[in-house]
């Protein structure tokens, strides 16, 4: 396998470096939807799933790519045995697909970021604008491209020259950004409306199964637990870092930006709304809609709107490429632990990326396939990490992986009921409503793999890479001895 010869040369660029990971697009677009939909009651469970499901993921991650030292397909098969590489293979696989299209979502931020900063708010803040855009071809697969560009290239100068120093100044910038746009967003007239709502709650809304589903997979997506991101990060992790603070240290901070990501969005949609049902029905559009046309109608309004939808883009688009390069990471990492040298890895990444994000860059369609399947795909990623915790054993992991100085008691009973009962329940009751859910959306066309959000085009190209994963388990087995 790969020799690890770098490592993050501090605690707070390893951190920054996490926390960067874990916020990205849907931190800015889909928590403040998700959170304008219910209110304040949705915050409740989202905080509860990031203990009960988030957190103890990460955890899992992060003592596993430190102990083991390989990416994941070379860290499955250190844990889970030689039979078991197709495991690894299935997430970075996974991951790496989000990354194809992700990029996508990083040149589209990009994008609005130089025209909310040159061109009239009024002009882009409209559904044509958004339509004629993501229907062209060429503007889109130039940020396309821009992107894999500037991911490539922090990736190319390594752990401490790249990730660590570009972590360390973009995560404060972005905190930065957000709440200076939290701040003009609350001194609107009309903002105390839409923060009440933010954090209002009625215990009515807590009977809604649907409010605990959708907190779940906010918490589940957003974070990036089980997507084999902070295993890659803590494969360069010091000795000495602690595993459970560092990982608690993740998932806090991702869910601060999302608080403070929500004080931008919805006090600006109450306030500059007619009234508050048009308000309703802005929140309630998609994730596209919502930043990438209603956001710039709303701050076309307001005197000084580009200077403030440009920092919300700007955000947006830091957010994204944090999260870019932490999947760009993994899948250089599998390269590497097959024996290519960092360099060649980045290059050849880079040119796959660009070419299977193409698709996405130029169909929103299969951009949104891509995003159905693969955003799903993430929950079965998820589960086969809690298959490793019970395949080592509850009390050989928290005693050997994870060796905590304190509560060791209570780090073995938590684990226990969670990896025993709890997450398993989670991801069942996850993965089965999306499932269902996908039915009722196209209930005569559910079984047609062509269609855009059917249970037949996830199930289907996650068969395909499970498939391939079986057959090439012997090969990939091979390379990493190799």
């Amino acid at each position: 396998m790969g020799t690890v010869k770098e490592s993050f040369s501090s605690r707070f660029g390893l951190i920054a470096a996490a926390i960067g990971m874990a916020i990205g697009a849907g931190n800015i677009w889909r928590f403040p939807r998700l959170a304008g939909q219910y209110g304040g009651s949705f915050l409740f469970p989202w905080l509860l799933f990031l203990f009960i499901w988030s957190i103890p993921l990460l955890i899992v991650e992060f003592a596993i790519g430190k102990k083991t030292q390989s990416g994941v397909i070379g860290a499955f098969t250190k844990t889970m045995g030689e039979k078991y590489a197709w495991m690894g293979w299935f997430v970075g696989l996974c991951t790496s697909a989000i990354l194809f299209y992700y990029a996508v979502v990083c040149g589209w931020s990009l994008k609005y970021f130089v025209l909310s900063f040159s061109g009239p708010l009024l002009k882009i803040g409209r559904q044509a604008f958004w339509n004629q855009y993501t229907a062209s071809i060429f503007q889109p697969l130039l940020y396309h491209f821009i992107s894999i560009a500037l991911g490539a290239y922090i990736i190319y100068r390594g752990i401490t020259q790249g990730i660590e120093k570009f972590s360390k100044i973009i995560i404060p910038i972005l905190f930065f950004l957000l709440i200076f746009a939290a701040v003009k967003a609350l001194t609107l007239h009309g903002a105390s409306v839409g923060v009440g709502y933010f954090f209002g709650f009625t215990l009515h809304d807590f009977s809604n199964y649907k409010l605990w589903l959708d907190a779940l997979s906010q918490s589940a997506w957003s974070t990036g637990a089980g997507w084999g991101l902070l295993l890659t990060y803590a494969i360069y992790a010091r000795k000495q870092e602690k595993i459970v603070s560092n990982s608690f240290y993740t998932g806090l901070g991702n869910n601060l930006a999302s608080i403070i990501a929500g004080l931008v969005v919805i006090p600006t949609v109450f306030a500059l709304s007619i009234n508050t049902q048009a308000a309703h029905r802005a929140l309630e559009s998609n994730n596209q809609g919502l930043a990438f046309v209603t956001i710039p109608q709303l701050f076309g309004k307001i005197s000084g709107g580009n200077l403030f939808a440009s920092v919300f883009f700007l955000a947006l688009f830091t957010a994204a490429l944090s999260s870019l390069i932490s999947m760009f990471e993994l899948a250089v990492r599998l390269l590497m632990d097959f024996g290519l040298k960092r360099k060649k890895s980045v290059l050849v990444i880079a040119f796959v990326t660009a070419l299977l994000g193409a698709p996405s860059a130029v169909s929103l369609d299969f951009f949104n396939n891509q995003d159905w399947a693969w955003g799903l795909g993430l929950l079965l990623s998820g589960f086969f990490f809690t298959v490793v915790v019970l395949k080592i054993g509850i009390r050989p992991f928290v005693d050997q992986w994870l060796a905590p100085q304190k509560f060791h008691s209570f780090y073995y009973t938590a684990f226990k009921i969670l990896f025993y009962f709890i997450i398993p329940l989670e991801f069942t009751a996850m993965l089965g409503w999306w499932l269902i859910q996908s039915i009722q959306w196209s209930p005569k066309t559910w079984w047609n793999p062509f269609e855009t959000y059917s249970l037949a085009t996830a199930v289907g190209q996650w068969i395909v890479v499970l498939l391939a994963g079986f057959l090439l388990n012997k090969k990939l087995v091979h390379w990493l001895k190799k």
